[in-house]
């Protein structure tokens, strides 16, 4: 998942959640594709990905769907790769 041609995109990502500020509390599909210049159905795929991934938490917040960064996941999957999987 983090291997492919846009993994790139899909890491900047979670750098950006990971940013004190306005994405550290959750953001939205139409948010991240503002922040990256992308369209938004790209931006909800990289998003859905990252969530099937565990690496991202969805809720609901106002009739929106709102992301945030799972660091306890993350950290789970860092550790993995740093044992050599």
């Amino acid at each position: 998942m983090l291997s492919t041609p846009t993994d790139e995109t899909r890491l900047r990502i979670l750098a950006w959640l990971r940013e004190p500020g306005p994405a550290a509390g959750g953001v939205t599909a139409d948010a991240v594709a503002e922040h990256f210049a992308l369209p938004r159905p790209v931006a909800t795929t990289h998003l859905r990905l990252l969530e099937a991934a565990g690496m991202l938490r969805s809720t609901r917040s106002g009739g929106r769907l709102c992301y945030r960064r799972d660091d306890i996941r993350i950290a789970e999957v860092a550790r993995m790769f740093e044992k050599g999987w």
